[in-house]
C-alpha cells in the first residue's frame, strides 16, 4: 500500500528473517508502516553463519522498492530480525551495518534476535516474559536492564514443548503402539500411516531431511486432535505445557506484576494445548499478569525501529540478542 509521506521524508526499514523468507516494512516514524514486501527465499547459512551478501541480494532491491512506493525519500534506520542471530550472526553484526549504509543510506541499525522481535512484538517495551512457540520454542525476558532466555536450542537439543517436540513424541507414540511397547497409543499409530505412510518406512522418509524439524511439527496438529479421545496424546500436549510453564519461568522477571504473553502458530492448536498451559503457567507464575500478544515479530521488528529513529528505545542493547552499534558517518 502506499502511504502520504512527503517526498524527501526520513523513513524507517523493519524486516523480519525466518525460515520463510524475508518479509520487510518501510514506514515512517508517527506514521507506522506504509509499504510492505516479502519474499518466499530465505536466507542462506554458511560456514560464516547467515550470509550477509544473500540477505543484501533479497534486501536491497525490495527496500528500494518499498522506499519509492511509500514515497521515503531516504531510509535512516533499519531494524533486522534474523532466526539464528544469536548463534550464527557474527558476519551480520560485522558487516551489515556497512553495507547498509553504502547501498541504502542507513545511518541507524539494530539487529535483533527473532526472540527478541517476538518480545517486542506481543508486549512492547514492557517488563515481562514472552513464550515463542512454532516449530520450535524459545522463552524470553527482561525487566529493561538485561535479556534472560531459556531453551530455543533446536529440536536436537531442546525446543521443548515446540511443535517438532509435540511431533516428534507423538511418532514416538505410535511406533511403540507399532511394536506393542508400552505407553503406544493405537490412535496415532493410525494417523501417522495416513500422514506418512507404512510404518516401518518412517525412518527412511524422515532422517535424511534437512527440515526434518519442520515434518516433525507437521505431525502436532494431528497429536491434537486425537487428544479429546487419547490419554497418550493428551499426555504428551501436558507434557508440553509443563515444558512452555518451566522455560516460562526461568526467564521472568521478579516484579510485582510482570506481563507474561504467548506468541506464535502453535497455540492455534487450541485447547488441547491451551488448557493444561494456562493450569500450569498460573502454578508456576501466579505473580504474572497474562495479556494478549499485541503482534508478531514483524511488527516488533516496526516498533524498534520507530523507537530507534526517535532516540527512545528503552529495551536493553545486547551484543547477541540486540545489537545496536553506533550510528554509521554520512
Amino acid at each position: 500500500m502506499t502511504g502520504d509521506s512527503p517526498a524527501g521524508a526520513a523513513g524507517f526499514l523493519a524486516v523480519d528473517s525466518g525460515g520463510s523468507g524475508l518479509r520487510a516494512v518501510v514506514g515512517v516514524p508517527g506514521r507506522g508502516a506504509l509499504a510492505r514486501g516479502e519474499s518466499g527465499e530465505p536466507v542462506r547459512t554458511g560456514a560464516r553463519g547467515i550470509e550477509p551478501g544473500h540477505l543484501m541480494e533479497q534486501l536491497v532491491p525490495m527496500a528500494r522498492a518499498l522506499a519509492a512506493e511509500a514515497g521515503v525519500g531516504r531510509l535512516e534506520t533499519a531494524v533486522l530480525g534474523a532466526a539464528g542471530l544469536a548463534t550464527l550472526g557474527d558476519a551480520l553484526r560485522a558487516e551489515l551495518p556497512g553495507a547498509l549504509a553504502r547501498q541504502l543510506g542507513v545511518r541507524r541499525v539494530a539487529l535483533a534476535a527473532d526472540a527478541v522481535t517476538a518480545y517486542a512484538g506481543a508486549l512492547g517495551p514492557r517488563p515481562g516474559a514472552v513464550v515463542a512457540a512454532g516449530t520450535g520454542l524459545i522463552a524470553i525476558g527482561t525487566d529493561l536492564t538485561g535479556w534472560r532466555r531459556a531453551d530455543g536450542w533446536g529440536h536436537l537439543l531442546g525446543d521443548c514443548g515446540g511443535g517438532a517436540w509435540i511431533g516428534r513424541a507423538g511418532l514416538e507414540a505410535a511406533l511403540r503402539a507399532h511394536d506393542g511397547r508400552d505407553g503406544g497409543s493405537a490412535r496415532l499409530l493410525a494417523r501417522a500411516e495416513e500422514v506418512f505412510g507404512p510404518t516401518a518406512e518412517l525412518p527412511g522418509r524422515l532422517y535424511p531431511r534437512s527440515d526434518r524439524a519442520a515434518v516433525l511439527a507437521s505431525f502436532a496438529p494431528e497429536v491434537a486432535a486425537c487428544a479429546a479421545g487419547d490419554p497418550v496424546a493428551a499426555g504428551v500436549l501436558r507434557a508440553a505445557a509443563r515444558h512452555m510453564a518451566e522455560s516460562a519461568a526461568a526467564v521472568c522477571p521478579p516484579s510485582e506484576e510482570p506481563l507474561l504473553a504467548l506468541t506464535g502458530g502453535l497455540f492455534k492448536l487450541g485447547d488441547p494445548l491451551l488448557v493444561p498451559l494456562e493450569k500450569e503457567l498460573s502454578e508456576r507464575l501466579p505473580h504474572a499478569r497474562r495479556v494478549p500478544a499485541e503482534g508478531d515479530p514483524l511488527h516488533g521488528c516496526v516498533r524498534i525501529a520507530t523507537d530507534l529513529a526517535r532516540d527512545v528505545l528503552a529495551l536493553p542493547d545486547d551484543e547477541k540478542l540486540l545489537y545496536v552499534p553506533p550510528p554509521q558517518r554520512d
